[in-house]
């Protein structure tokens, strides 16, 4: 059986191991433990395992180093030209300072998010409607800008700030559908006239490039006929020189006389004959029987031509 000595060392023991459990800390990657000794700052213990004193240290605060994501509420702005919208969005940070994060503000997340608020606010009382939705980006850079500096003295640094919706008054959202209306309407009209422009100027483009093939064409063919009816021109002279050259040395040459003489004689006749057939009544020339006298004046004259007498 126990005594009561001996429950007594055993309760101690109990207590002791107890204590000592509780002295052990083990702290998680990425993650911050605030030790306070007899109720003042005195360590910050990274991850890893750590041993505290028994009833003088105690883990004051735990903080988390990895990048964190907070809902901003919605809250109602109004721009420069008067109109309210609703906005909220999302605030990105991170601890970085785990002693200011603790001692330098009392709850560094509803702080970030009420100072994001009225940064939001005063940004957008600056702008006018249209302009907050083509904004954003300069929204959130403005809001970022704003937040991680007033966070510095609690040990914060705010990454980025998204804007994730902006909701203006319906009568407002109706107005802008209808201008949104208006204006497809209107580009659709722009576009369909430009269609209709650059379809006349393709047909006159298309015209014009014919009526100059044409005209091409019809230059081509004349400069053709025109070089045809030269090259004609040009050798029938040539035939012609080359055939009255031809007669010329036939004439001169041994004979050729004769047969000139000849050959005027028979044309003579030929058409004598021919004008006595068309006619009834006809002139006869009185020297019509001296045939002789007619191929004497023709040979003359070819003698005349040939340089030679008769």
């Amino acid at each position: 059986m126990f005594t009561v000595s001996s429950i007594v060392v055993l309760g101690l023991i109990i207590l002791v191991l107890v204590a000592f459990i509780k002295t052990i800390v083990i702290v998680p990657q990425k993650s911050a433990f605030i030790v306070e000794r007899l109720g003042k700052y005195s360590a910050t213990l990274e991850a890893g395992m750590h041993i505290l004193i028994p009833f003088l240290d105690r883990i004051a605060y735990r903080h988390s180093l990895k990048e964190q994501a907070i809902d901003v509420m919605p809250q109602t702005c109004i721009t420069r030209d008067n109109i309210s919208v609703e906005i909220d969005g999302i605030l990105y940070f991170q601890v970085i300072d785990p002693h200011k994060a603790s001692y330098g503000i009392d709850n560094y997340i509803f702080a970030s998010s009420q100072l994001a608020q009225t940064t939001m606010r005063s940004i957008i009382g600056k702008l006018e409607l249209d302009k907050t939705f083509e904004e954003r980006e300069n929204i959130n850079t403005k809001i970022v800008a704003a937040v991680d500096q007033a966070s510095d003295p609690w040990g914060l640094k705010v990454t980025r700030y998204e804007v994730k919706n902006i909701q203006p008054p319906d009568s407002i959202k109706e107005a802008m559908e209808k201008q949104m209306r208006a204006e497809r309407e209107k580009r659709a009209l722009i576009a369909e006239s430009e269609g209709v422009k650059q379809a006349t100027i393709n047909r006159a483009e298309g015209e014009r490039a014919q009526a100059i093939f044409l005209s091409e064409g019809e230059k081509q063919r004349r400069i053709n006929e025109a070089e045809g009816k030269a090259s004609e021109i040009l050798k029938v002279a040539q035939a012609t020189a080359e055939g009255i050259r031809q007669i010329s040395e036939s004439i001169v040459a041994e004979g050729g006389r004769d047969a000139v003489n000849l050959r005027i004689a028979e044309q003579y006749i030929q058409e004598f004959g021919k004008l006595a057939k068309a006619n009834n009544t006809m002139i006869i020339p009185t020297n019509l029987a001296d045939l002789s006298g007619v191929i004497a004046t023709a040979t003359s004259v070819i003698a005349s031509q040939s340089g030679e007498k008769p």
